[in-house]
C-alpha cells in the first residue's frame, strides 16, 4: 500500500503528516516554508508513494469557511495540476492548533519548544491525518 499525506497549509509555513505504508498510524513529517512546498512534495514522491492527499478544511464554528480557505483553493489547484492522478480529499481542521499545543503541554514538553510554531504545525498537521483515518 501507499502511504496517505497530510498538510496543515499555512500562508507561511506547511505542517505535514503522513501514515505509515499500511495507513493505519499517523506520524508528524516534517514543517515546510509554504513557498518551498511543491519542491518539497515533488522530492518526497520521487522516493515514496503516496496514494492521496488530505488537506485540512479550515472551518468557522457556524460552519461557514474561514478566511484561510481563500489561500488553500488556489494551492488545491496547483496540487492537482502537479499531481493529477492522485486524488485530494479535505479534513475538518477546526481546533487542530489548540489541539497541538495542549498536546505539548501534556506531553511536559518545555516552554521554549512549545514556542516553535513549526512543530504545532506538524502536530497540527498530525492530527489532521489521525482525524481523516478515524473517519474512513
Amino acid at each position: 500500500m501507499a502511504r496517505i499525506l497530510a498538510l496543515d497549509y499555512g500562508k507561511v509555513r506547511t505542517g505535514i503528516a503522513v501514515t505509515d505504508e499500511f495507513q493505519i498510524i499517523a506520524s508528524g513529517l516534517t514543517t515546510v516554508d509554504t513557498k518551498d512546498l511543491m519542491s518539497f512534495l515533488v522530492k518526497y514522491l520521487e522516493n515514496e508513494s503516496v496514494e492521496k492527499f488530505v488537506v485540512g478544511l479550515p472551518k468557522q464554528m457556524d460552519n461557514t469557511p474561514s478566511v484561510s480557505e481563500e489561500l488553500i483553493q488556489p494551492f488545491l489547484k496547483k496540487l492537482s495540476a502537479k499531481f493529477p492522478i492522485i486524488p485530494i480529499e479535505r479534513q475538518d481542521e477546526r481546533f487542530t492548533s489548540k489541539m497541538a499545543f495542549q498536546s505539548m503541554l501534556d506531553g511536559g514538553m518545555k516552554k521554549k519548544k512549545r514556542q516553535n510554531k513549526a512543530l504545532v504545525d506538524e502536530i497540527s498537521a498530525t492530527l489532521i491525518l489521525q482525524a481523516y483515518l478515524n473517519r474512513i
